[in-house]
C-alpha cells in the first residue's frame, strides 16, 4: 500500500536526533577490514591462503578501503596469503584503490619478513602499507612488554618489577619511533602505528607518544580498544584530544566488542574526526569479536544518515553466509542486521501491519540489505499472514479447484495452531544444541589433543 501522508511525518526518523553531530565528509570515511587477520584469531577460525583471496574479492566488491590479511612473520600460511592478495589486485580482480596492509610488531625482523614476502612475488615494499604494534597503557608496557623493552635497554630483566612506569613509557617511545623510521627506510610509505589498550591508558602519554610516531614518519594512528571496555564516554575524552595532536595524520577506530558497544563507539569516533573504522564480517574475532561490519555502516547510514559512497549495502547479508562458510561460526538468527531471522515474522499482529505496509515493524527494507522476508507460521500467526500467502499462489490453488475464502483461512491458520504445538519437544531440542557446540569445538585442537600429541612426539 502507499502511503498518503510522506513516511517521515508518520514516523520520527532517528536522524531527528543525530543530524546535528558533525562528521567527516563520507567520501572521506574509510572501513578497514580486520577479517582476515584480526577475525581469524577468533578461537577455531583458519582460513586458508585461499579462502583469504575469495574473501578479501568479495570485501573489495562490497566497498572496502583497507584489508589486513597477514601477519607475516608468524607463518607460512599468512605469507601466502599476502602473496596471493598483492597478486589479485595487480591482475585486477581487486580494486586498485584498496589499500593491502600486513601487520608487524615493532621488530625490525617482522618488518623484513613483509619485505621479504612482497618482493619474491616482484612486487615493491610500497605496494602494501606496514602496520607496527605498540600499546600505550601502562598495564601493557610493564607487564607485557617490560622485559623486551628492559633488553633493549641492556638492563637486567631481574629490574622487571621494580622499574617504574616511567621508564617502559620512554623505552616504548624508543621502540616505535624506532621501528617506523626503519619501515620508511626500507621503502613502505605508509606507516601506521597501533596503540594498544589505548582506552585504558594515560590519554597525556597518548599525546606525547602520537607527536613523537607522527614525527618518525608515520602516517596513520590505530587506536585500540583492546579489551572492549569503551564507553561512548570514554570515546569522548580521548579522541578528540589525539585527533587534535594529529593534525593532518588520519585515526583509525579499532574497537572490540566485549560489551557490545563496538559500533556504537566506532561511530561516535567518527564524528570526532576519526575516519577509519576497524571492522570485522560478522563481527568475528577474539573473545567477544571486533567491532562488526554490517552494524557500523548501517547505523552510519539509517541512524545518523551517513552514507557511503559506493558501498554494497546489498552484499552484507551474502557476506555474511561467505564469511560463515569459511569460518564454520554460523551467526545467530536475530542477529542486528544480517541475521538470518531479522525479516521473518511470525506474530499476527505484525504480520497483519507488514501487510499493510513494512515500515509499520520493520525499519530496515530487507532488499537494503539483501536480505528475503519471509513469513513462519505457528502458535502466534494470524489471517493476514495465511492469507497473504494463499494470494501469491492463487494460481496454483486455482488450478487445483481451491478458492480462497475466509473460512478456508481461518481453518488453515487453526490448524496451523495444531501442528505447531505437536511439533514441540517435552525436553527441548538437546540433539540440536550438543551437535551445534560439537561442532564448535571441533573448530580447533583442544587441550586434550596437545597432551595426545606430546606423547605421540614422545614415542618417536
Amino acid at each position: 500500500m502507499d502511503l498518503k501522508e510522506p513516511l517521515d511525518q508518520l514516523a520520527i526518523p532517528p536522524t531527528q536526533f543525530t543530524r546535528h553531530l558533525k562528521f567527516p565528509d563520507p567520501a572521506a570515511i574509510r572501513i578497514y577490514d580486520d577479517t582476515l587477520r584480526d577475525g581469524e584469531q577468533m578461537p577455531g577460525v583458519a582460513f586458508s591462503p585461499e579462502q583469504k583471496v575469495e574473501l578479501a574479492t568479495l570485501l573489495s566488491e562490497i566497498g572496502v578501503h583497507v584489508i589486513d590479511p597477514a601477519f607475516p612473520a608468524v607463518s607460512e600460511s599468512d605469507r601466502k596469503a599476502l602473496q596471493l592478495i598483492v597478486q589479485a589486485q595487480h591482475r585486477g580482480t581487486i580494486r586498485p584503490d584498496i589499500e593491502i596492509l600486513a601487520m608487524c610488531r615493532s621488530l625490525q625482523e617482522d618488518i623484513d619478513a613483509v619485505v621479504d614476502t612482497v618482493t619474491a612475488i616482484g612486487a615493491k615494499p610500497d605496494d602494501v602499507s606496514v602496520l607496527v604494534l605498540s600499546t600505550l597503557s601502562d598495564l601493557h608496557l610493564k607487564y607485557k612488554l617490560g622485559k623486551t623493552l628492559l633488553r633493549r635497554a641492556g638492563q637486567p630483566e631481574e629490574q622487571w618489577k621494580d622499574r617504574p612506569v616511567e621508564f617502559y613509557r620512554e623505552q616504548n617511545l624508543g621502540l616505535i619511533t624506532g621501528a617506523i623510521r626503519y619501515a620508511r627506510e626500507q621503502g613502505f610509505s605508509r606507516v601506521e602505528f597501533a596503540a594498544e589498550d589505548a582506552s585504558r591508558s594515560d590519554v597525556a602519554y597518548g599525546e606525547v607518544w602520537a607527536r613523537a610516531c607522527v614525527q618518525a614518519g608515520g602516517t596513520r594512528m590505530c587506536f585500540s580498544d583492546t579489551c572492549g571496555v569503551f564507553t561512548p564516554e570514554g570515546v569522548d575524552h580521548y579522541i578528540p584530544r589525539l585527533v587534535k595532536v594529529l593534525g593532518s595524520v588520519p585515526m583509525t577506530a579499532h574497537f572490540h566488542n566485549d560489551f557490545g558497544l563496538g559500533a556504537i563507539n566506532t561511530v561516535r569516533a567518527l564524528s570526532h574526526g576519526a575516519l577509519y573504522a576497524g571492522v570485522t564480517a560478522n563481527g568475528i574475532g577474539e573473545r567477544a569479536g571486533n567491532t562488526p561490519l554490517q552494524e557500523v555502516v548501517m547505523v552510519l547510514k539509517m541512524l545518523y544518515g551517513v552514507e557511503l559512497p559506493g558501498f554494497r549495502y546489498d552484499l552484507l547479508t551474502h557476506l555474511r553466509r561467505k564469511v560463515e562458510l569459511y569460518s564454520g561460526i554460523p551467526m545467530q538468527p536475530h542477529e542486528p542486521i544480517v541475521g538470518e531471522g531479522v525479516f521473518k515474522h511470525e506474530s499476527g499482529i505484525h504480520t497483519a501491519a507488514i501487510a499493510v505496509h513494512p515500515a509499520i515493524y520493520q525499519f530496515i527494507a530487507e532488499e537494503t540489505v539483501g536480505g528475503e522476508q519471509r513469513f513462519v507460521f505457528g502458535k502466534h500467526s494470524g489471517a493476514a499472514a495465511v492469507e497473504s500467502v494463499l494470494a501469491k499462489h492463487a494460481k496454483t490453488l486455482k488450478d487445483h479447484g481451491v478458492d480462497i475464502s475466509p473460512d478456508l483461512v481461518k481453518r488453515i491458520l487453526d490448524r496451523v495452531k495444531t501442528l505447531r504445538e505437536q511439533m514441540l519437544p517435552e525436553k527441548g531440542y538437546p540433539e540440536a544444541i550438543a551437535e551445534h557446540y560439537r561442532h564448535y569445538y571441533a573448530l580447533g585442537l583442544s587441550e586434550e589433543r596437545i597432551v595426545e600429541l606430546a606423547l605421540e612426539m614422545h614415542g618417536r
